[in-house]
């Protein structure tokens, strides 16, 4: 019971943690400017761990890696403390653990980045109906754009209304899907 407690607190904090670096990591990627409400509450949360780490790790190509990998090991840490709740990590040899606890923490990585892309989406599908000249709903197209981009070529509007929204979710569900299959097989490794 309260190892269940442990690792839902444990599981929502990196996951927010990881989720406020990957939008950093993207927002960067975007140029998107962060003189903004959700521009500055990312700088404010995650200049403390990504600053200190840009001396170390350097960008490659445009990317973010000081925002990007750091993600990453908050997840691994999730899932060690996930198989150490669930009494894996004493029994298990120790090359499999390092595959499982990196593995996992790269699945859960991108769960946490295709969740934040999920909630991208839906905010700029409903901002556009609801209020598109909203204060954010500038920052949030441009978040979502890229990603829709490559559906609108494909699906035409129906009636004046984008279905792309519709298309892009249900890819990324099916990717959640695959992800989870992924991570039952590699957490049978340990």
């Amino acid at each position: 019971m309260l190892g269940s407690l442990l690792l839902t607190i444990v599981d929502t904090l990196g996951g927010l943690l990881s989720g406020v670096l990957l939008a950093r990591f993207v927002m960067q990627w975007q140029r998107i400017s962060f003189r903004n409400p959700i521009g500055q509450f990312v700088v404010a949360t995650t200049d403390w761990l990504v600053l200190p780490l840009r001396r170390f790790i350097p960008g490659l190509g445009g990317l973010d890696l000081a925002s990007l990998l750091p993600a990453w090991v908050v997840q691994v840490l999730v899932v060690f403390v996930a198989l150490g709740v669930k009494g894996v990590i004493g029994i298990a040899d120790p090359l499999s653990m390092l595959v499982v606890m990196w593995g996992g923490g790269l699945l859960e990585t991108v769960k946490v980045a295709l969740y934040l892309l999920m909630g991208v989406v839906l905010m700029s599908a409903v901002l556009s109906w609801v209020n598109p000249h909203a204060l954010m709903a500038g920052l949030i197209n441009a978040l979502a754009e890229p990603f829709l981009r490559p559906f609108r070529r494909v699906i035409p509007l129906v009636g004046g209304v984008d279905l792309t929204p519709i298309a892009l979710l249900l890819v990324l569900q099916v990717l959640l899907s695959a992800l989870a299959m992924g991570k039952y097989m590699l957490i049978g490794l340990a």
